[in-house]
């Protein structure tokens, strides 16, 4: 697996426009968090969520996606609750959590499906 040069340790935020080419082109796995301003679940996760953008910094791209302002994308992944967490590997997802966790859980949960693979 080859990196992308430079490891962001912030999750990237990605639209309707940068869909394609920032998750289902990605080298890298993609843990991309489907939220929404006005979702209290979604705001206690984001911490987590930068958390995870550091420590897995070069092995899984951590992206953020608003569904209320990309709604085609949040239409095309079914996002029928936020927040949703899903992992893509080589375009597909692999992996779908729904719901705020804390740390640990989603990020066992993440090596664990990936190691699998």
């Amino acid at each position: 697996m080859h990196s992308e040069g430079t490891v962001t340790a912030k999750p990237i935020e990605v639209t309707d426009t940068s869909f394609a080419q920032q998750v289902l082109e990605s080298p890298l796995p993609v843990l991309l968090d489907c939220w929404a301003p006005w979702c209290p679940p979604c705001r206690l996760l984001a911490p987590v969520i930068e958390e995870l953008a550091t420590s897995l910094a070069g092995t899984v791209k951590v992206a953020k996606l608003n569904v209320d302002g990309n709604p085609k994308t949040a239409g095309r992944l079914r996002i029928r609750s936020i927040p949703t967490l899903l992992l893509f590997r080589n375009g597909e997802i692999i992996d779908e959590m729904i719901g705020a966790a804390p740390r640990d859980q989603i990020e066992a949960a993440l090596l664990r499906r990936l190691s699998e693979h």
